[in-house]
């Protein structure tokens, strides 16, 4: 355990943890000493949320030096199967791994440097109508309770699908079961000067018309297209035009007068599937972020009308902008998942880092998109709150009571948890 000289703080830097102590344990017995042994505590992962969800005001536990090692559970001889992986392992350092055996995730996030644990537990994702969140690859959790006891959840536990997206209520997890899938390839290609009455003439056509498809603006024009394709499923050249836009004829940053060394490969050139599906490389360790996030998820039979409501704010949006990015994800039964119950379009803001004016600017967004029944991404900024979050799940009573039975002492509480789930 050390006292906490030098407060730490998140990734972006707006937040500062409150944690009077943190814990690296080495092993399993030290991790369950630790939590047992304090009043309040949470999982601290790789920091890369914008908001206080793994803050608290007594302990923290960090699970880099844990001894816990990857482990296959099943094999299947279509070449897929599970693994067993340590939740505070990093996608960055199991990607290669999964690939030097001809394995793979369906899909990665745009930064492949977050932990296993934290990406899933807040229902982080990729890109792709076909593809569904992260948490939709976990069919098992082995977590520590608040009393310290080891709970190992199956894929035919029925307290599964509410315990993948956990947002760090229900305990510390300690190793996560990922299904893979046999190796596959994939190319990028980046597309300018679409239209926004090309794109809304068929959203879902450009959004499914590849494996993962992002698209990019400022509100006020598409910025840009970056589609990217398996290449078991197109094996001819990628087209020079994609619903109108122009095929980029050199690597392009999402963000103006940005270097483009950080990012994966573009220009058609194939890669294996953790080279591509990250929009940044895996070798390019960020050690902060000059910058703030948001995300809302709607139904994505909404996603044109979203779309509208938030170029109607442009004037509003763009002066606190860095970039926008417009992304399906595939629906799912996990109970607080953004995409349970059906297919969404996500609506994602990189912000400048100033959040006071971002902070009061929210509202106006989340009241924009209240119609379609928006859900915010957990581990970004929004104001929200439990009771109307309570109504976009309608399993949200059977996760507080899943809270109430892994975790009936409150060790997991703290105020983000009060704030938007357990009211």
């Amino acid at each position: 355990m050390t006292a906490l000289d030098t407060p730490l703080r998140n990734w972006a830097g707006n937040l500062t943890y409150r944690a009077a102590r943190v814990h690296r344990p080495r092993t399993l017995a030290e991790l369950q000493e630790a939590v047992a042994g304090a009043p309040r505590v949470k999982a601290l992962g790789s920091r890369h949320c914008f908001n206080d969800i793994a803050d608290t005001d007594a302990d923290l536990v960090v699970l880099d030096d844990l001894d816990v090692r990857v482990e296959l559970a099943r094999a299947e001889p279509d070449g897929s199967g599970v693994l067993w992986v340590p939740g505070g392992m990093p996608y960055s350092r199991l990607v290669p791994e999964l690939a030097r055996h001809g394995r793979a995730l369906h899909n990665l996030a745009s930064l492949p440097h977050i932990t296993i644990a934290g990406a899933t537990a807040t229902g982080t994702h990729g890109s792709g109508s076909r593809n569904g969140s992260l948490a939709t690859s976990v069919a098992g959790l082995e977590l520590v309770r608040s009393d310290g006891e080891v709970v190992v959840l199956g894929e035919d536990s029925p307290d599964l699908p509410g315990a993948v997206v956990h947002l760090g209520a229900l305990g510390v997890v300690t190793r996560v079961a990922l299904r893979f899938q046999p190796t596959f390839s994939v190319r990028t290609n980046v597309y300018l000067d679409l239209t926004w009455d090309r794109l809304f003439a068929d959203l879902p056509g450009v959004t499914g018309a590849a494996y993962s498809v992002s698209v990019f603006t400022d509100w006020h024009r598409v910025t840009s297209v970056w589609v990217k394709s398996r290449t078991d499923e197109l094996d001819a050249a990628a087209p020079e035009d994609f619903f109108g836009a122009r095929a980029a004829t050199e690597p392009t940053h999402m963000l103006r007068d940005t270097p483009i060394e950080n990012l994966t490969d573009q220009l058609d050139l194939p890669g294996e599937w953790h080279e591509r599906l990250p929009h940044f490389r895996a070798e390019f360790t960020p050690s902060h972020g000059d910058e703030l996030q948001s995300e809302y998820f709607v139904p994505a039979e909404h996603g044109r009308a979203a779309c509208e409501a938030m170029r109607a704010l442009a004037d509003r949006v763009a002066p606190l902008l860095q970039v926008s990015e417009i992304r399906t994800i595939a629906g799912d039964d996990l109970w607080l998942s953004p995409a349970t119950g059906g297919d969404v379009l996500a609506l994602h803001f990189t912000w400048l880092p100033d959040e006071p004016a971002v902070t009061a600017l929210l509202p106006e967004i989340e009241a924009a998109l209240r119609p379609f029944g928006a859900r915010p991404h957990w581990g970004k900024l929004f104001t929200t709150g439990a009771a109307e979050l309570a109504d976009r799940y309608p399993r949200m009573g059977d996760f507080r009571d899943l809270v109430g039975r892994l975790d009936p002492r409150g060790a997991f509480r703290n105020a983000y948890l009060e704030r938007t789930v357990l009211g």
